[in-house]
């Protein structure tokens, strides 16, 4: 049987989760410290709470319930593949529940993005892509790229792998070990500047250290 591009595709993958009250768990850990981050990263590149911020592969909301507070009401969007995670992060991880719209949380595992405004001012994408397949980034790059044409500012995060060594798997600077070919994925500097090219991007590597051996970049 063909092994799923990601584990967050096997089927059941989410029912199990919610079932067992996994909904911080299977977002990537360190649920606080990395929600606390993504937080310091959006303020530290302008983000006020006039600002509408879509985060892409919300999950259970744990850069939402410390953005929703921040923002002014109905400036927060997520998208993830799982709707029910983030109806899940919105019931138990909001001090207030109902300071989101529960139809600001939309199911996209496509990047189609339907409903969502014309006008999107951060747009943040964080260990979304790690999780995905080379052709898979290009073409959520390309999406985002065509939804939203300019943002003032869009982050994402990869894992890189030097040049000639992109076939192997790796141990990145924070332990975990990132592979070509099933997540999680890395790839290297001049194949993601290739795919933002095509997606007409011009983007940016960040200095900050991130969990995992992350690299944040700035379109």
């Amino acid at each position: 049987m063909t092994r799923p591009p990601s584990p967050y595709l096997e089927p059941g993958f989410y029912d199990r989760a919610l079932r067992d009250g996994r909904h911080r768990d299977i977002v990537g850990g360190r649920w606080d410290e990395t929600g606390r981050l993504q937080m310091a990263l959006l303020t530290a590149q302008g983000l006020k709470p006039h600002h509408q911020l879509l985060d892409v592969g919300a999950g259970s909301l744990r850069l939402g319930c410390k953005a929703v507070p921040y923002l002014d009401p109905g400036h927060y969007w997520g998208t993830d593949a799982s709707r029910a995670l983030m109806l899940r992060g919105r019931e138990v991880e909001l001090p207030d529940p109902d300071c989101l719209p529960a139809d600001h949380l939309v199911e996209d595992a496509d990047f189609a993005f339907p409903g969502l405004p014309d006008r999107m001012d951060y747009v943040i994408a964080f260990g979304v892509f790690t999780h995905l397949p080379t052709h898979q980034t290009a073409d959520a790059l390309a999406k985002i790229a065509r939804r939203w044409p300019a943002p003032r500012v869009f982050l994402f995060t990869v894992f890189l792998a030097p040049a000639g060594q992109e076939g192997a798997s790796l141990r990145q600077p924070d332990g975990v070990v990132t592979h070509p070919d099933r997540p999680p994925y890395h790839l290297t500097e001049t194949m993601l500047q290739a795919m933002a090219d095509a997606a007409g991007l011009t983007i940016t590597r960040q200095p900050d250290r991130l969990p995992r051996g992350q690299v944040l970049f700035c379109a």
